[in-house]
């Protein structure tokens, strides 16, 4: 008897021995893809909702690494030079696509016919391709506009011109302005970036009448239209801003305006669905669109972005990906946020289709708007003055990365007081300079 039990008992335990390693065999099985992105809504709710993915992908899992939007460029600026190999899907813009396209740093997108490719905004898939083939698919695409308060302005006599100037925007400012009733007069993007504050000031610049660089590749940061630009910029933010603006980016600017604190913002157009959303805006209901403000001329007044999904060539795990991020971009993720979170919550900017869904033309009065700014946006047509390069406010070569970062800085601390606007725009200059000589052999 007491054999038979041993006997027994050695049979159990091989059989509990073999269900303990079965699941870390199982777990081996499973293909895991780490996906970098920026703590953007639209991006919180792919996260939100990617279990539908994994139920559909069973033999997916997907581990998320959610990063504030310079932290994000940082990190997978570094990763794919380097082909570390650390993320299998990455977040990236207009910007780093087709430059990183061009180097074969991203794998070629080719989806089949269901995925419409030709349904993508013609502007927005030509800023994310290259050599010919897509190489990020665009989870949202935007522009920038002007959001007001239209009960603000209604109270003081004011009405929002079709096409504002930036001398309009400072004038309403300054009748809307009042701080010890919690409101300030504009808000703006001041946090130092080349896609933070400079995505805003790039805009400026152009219309103001300036330009990165002239057409032999001279730095034109200390230029006259420069100072004009970044010194109004300034002053309407010191006279009529938040406290602290030169901490505040996009998410900040847009807790304030949801908060009621902020009687007008240019920003990217996405956040229209955001401060229109009753559950998330204390203003929803009160808010009017118009264009981004000109100045001395209508070019490049209003940016053009997308935020899109990419695979680096050094991901190990480059079929599940492109599963992944078929499904973040199709028209049927579109769907799908319209029926699980609101059709006020979907990501636009990205297909023709999407402005004819009719219970999205519904909830979002700001489409036209929108669809407008995107299409007036002009890469080849930015500046007043010619340039070597394309783009609106950013400039598709690698030194830019560095020149918009350090220019931001500089116009940030003179934003807080630490320096003058002169002063700022010399040591961009000289800073510009000394880095396109260090790649290119000149300054």
């Amino acid at each position: 008897m007491i054999r038979q039990n041993k006997a027994l008992l050695q049979v159990l335990m091989g059989i509990l021995l073999c269900w303990v390693l079965a699941g870390p065999v199982a777990a081996q099985n499973k293909t895991e893809l780490v996906i970098a992105t920026v703590n953007n809504g639209h991006m919180l709710a792919m996260e939100q909702l990617s279990h539908f993915f994994e139920e559909a992908n069973p033999d997916i899992h997907l581990r998320w690494v959610t990063l504030e939007e310079g932290v994000l460029r940082q990190r997978v600026t570094t990763d794919i030079a380097t082909r570390a190999g650390q993320f299998d899907v990455l977040t990236i813009g207009m910007y780093e696509a087709p430059m990183w396209g061009e180097r074969g740093w991203l794998l070629p997108l080719e989806f089949d016919d269901d995925y419409r490719p030709n349904d993508l905004l013609p502007t927005i898939k030509a800023g994310l391709s290259a050599r010919g083939k897509l190489v990020a698919a665009p989870f949202y695409g935007e522009s920038s506009m002007l959001f007001y308060r239209k009960d603000l302005l209604a109270a003081v006599g004011k009405t929002m011109p079709a096409n504002p100037t930036w001398q309009q925007v400072e004038e309403m400012a300054a009748a809307i302005h009042d701080p010890a009733k919690g409101v300030y007069g504009v808000c703006l993007r001041g946090k130092p970036g080349w896609g933070d504050n400079m995505a805003l000031l790039g805009t400026m610049v152009n219309t103001f009448g300036g330009r990165w660089f002239d057409i032999n590749w001279q730095p034109q940061i200390n230029t006259d239209a420069w100072k004009s630009a970044v010194s109004f910029y300034i002053s309407l933010l010191q006279n009529y801003g938040p406290e602290n603006a030169s901490a505040n980016s996009f998410n900040e600017n847009l807790d304030l305006f949801s908060a009621g604190k902020c009687g007008m913002w240019v920003d990217a157009t996405v956040a229209a669905s955001f401060v229109s959303d009753p559950a998330m805006s204390t203003v929803a209901g009160k808010v009017g669109f118009a264009p981004a403000p000109v100045a001395v001329t209508p070019r490049g007044a209003n940016w053009l972005w997308a935020w899109a999904l990419a695979i680096p060539s050094s991901s190990r795990q480059q079929d599940a990906a492109k599963r992944f991020v078929r499904w973040a971009t199709s028209r049927s993720y579109i769907e799908l946020v319209g029926r699980e979170l609101g059709w006020h919550r979907v990501p636009t900017g990205t297909r023709l289709s999407t402005y004819q869904i009719p219970a999205v033309r519904a909830a979002m009065p700001f489409l036209d708007a929108e669809r407008e700014a995107i299409d007036r946006a002009d890469p080849k047509q930015s500046t007043l003055q010619a340039v070597p390069y394309i783009g609106i406010q950013v400039v598709n070569i690698p030194e830019f990365q560095r020149i918009g970062l350090e220019t931001g800085r500089q116009i940030s601390a003179a934003l807080a007081g630490k320096r003058s606007v002169e002063d700022a725009l010399r040591s961009a200059q000289q800073f510009a300079e000394q880095e396109m000589k260090r790649n290119r052999g000149k300054p």
